[in-house]
């Protein structure tokens, strides 16, 4: 098909980057014109949209880090992300912002496991371990989805508690700041890049 001579080759990079398999023509229009993809029912700019995946990509290829990454249909749990990539929920982490005697931070366990907040209490030598609301973290994380932090604590200046069953896995498989993407890579590369805090908070 021949380029619409209306259309600048920046305009048409966007319409073919936004969503090259989508059915109405009419939204890749509007998309083309104004390069901005609808998330949740917001506007995001494909800048904002790629910012995470490519901070973080950066960061791994910085660090000569071996990854792939995984595209999978839209799913918004650690459960759903696992079986919309058609891998095992044990091979899938999930990131849960806590806060420990008042300050942010990660705790990062197996999409199967559920979070123990004493055992996770104790296992920092904090007083209070709490689940942190999402309108208290989300602005930590500029450009990443409600919900798909990447478990890079270090990347946003916040302490990484990881799960002791994780470091038995050969690899690691988490959210890369969308509900669509996923990131996989050596559990030894992801510990020496991140180095978090090994403890026992998960049942």
């Amino acid at each position: 098909m021949t380029p619409d001579p209306t259309i600048s080759k920046t305009k048409r990079r966007h319409l073919i980057r936004i969503n090259p398999g989508a059915a109405n023509r009419q939204i890749m229009s509007l998309r083309a014109l104004s390069p901005h993809a609808i998330v949740g029912g917001g506007a995001r700019t494909i800048q904002e949209e790629q910012m995470p995946i490519k901070t973080l990509t950066k960061f791994l290829d910085q660090n000569q880090v071996k990854y792939v990454t995984i595209r999978h249909s839209l799913a918004y749990t650690a459960q759903g992300v696992a079986a919309s990539a058609h891998i095992s929920g044990r091979d899938v982490a999930k990131t849960v912002m806590v806060k420990l005697d008042g300050k942010m931070a990660m705790a990062v366990l197996r999409a199967s496991d559920r979070i123990d907040l004493d055992l996770l209490r104790r296992a920092s030598n904090s007083e209070t371990a709490e689940l942190a609301s999402e309108t208290e973290f989300q602005g930590l994380f500029p450009g990443v989805e409600p919900g798909a932090m990447p478990p890079f604590g270090n990347l946003y200046g916040m302490d990484v508690y990881v799960d002791e069953t994780l470091a038995q896995d050969e690899h690691i498989a988490f959210n890369a700041g969308s509900h669509t993407e996923l990131i996989q890579l050596d559990y030894t590369d992801y510990a020496r890049s991140v180095e978090p805090r090994m403890a026992s908070f998960a049942r």
